[in-house]
């Protein structure tokens, strides 16, 4: 999971205290309390009968409540500490902090879908491919393959990476030597 309780929780509370004073931050905090003690007397009277397929998971819910409320205390004692009337996200070193750092895994995240999708996109253009050759090209084959130390496989492999197409849709293979190293798509 890229999100957990407390990372919802300091996003949201970040978001919401903006701009509020401190009176409001404490009503914020009273209120969260009250929500965590509610969802965790609902959690305790709850039966495994009574949670349907759809309905939100309560020990989710208190969970993130409780994260809530022990951010929006955090942010009072900012407040406290600091002295200001108002909640200014900007001034607020631990919020910002974690702020960037949650940004910071965001992009590390979507930086890794996006390789996962890229390597996705090439595993769509690959060919497997099982030949049979008959014997006088599978013996040529077998010959090159000895010589540079490979197996047959990899020299049709080497083979097929050098193959070119001409405007009349010819086939054509240049003289080339088989060697340890496969051609890139930036040699071709």
């Amino acid at each position: 999971m890229i999100w957990t309780s407390e990372d919802v929780a300091r996003d949201q509370v970040r978001r919401q205290a903006a701009g509020m004073a401190v009176r409001q931050v404490q009503r914020a905090v009273e209120e969260a309390g009250v929500r965590v003690r509610e969802t965790r007397e609902e959690l305790r009277s709850r039966t495994a009968a009574a949670v349907g397929e759809f309905a939100p998971n309560p020990g989710e819910l208190a969970d993130r409540w409780a994260a809530l409320l022990t951010e929006w205390r955090r942010v009072a004692a900012h407040l406290a500490a600091t002295g200001a009337d108002v909640y200014n996200a900007a001034l607020d070193e631990t919020g910002s902090t974690w702020a960037w750092e949650r940004e910071e895994r965001h992009a590390r995240v979507l930086r890794e879908r996006a390789a996962w999708a890229e390597r996705q996109r090439e595993k769509g253009d690959e060919l497997h491919a099982e030949l049979w050759l008959g014997a006088a090209a599978g013996r040529r084959v077998r010959a090159v393959a000895a010589r540079a130390g490979l197996t047959p496989n990899e020299v049709l492999v080497q083979l097929a990476e050098r193959v070119s197409v001409d405007d009349g849709g010819a086939v054509s293979v240049a003289p080339f030597t088989p060697g340890g190293t496969a051609v890139t798509s930036e040699e071709r």
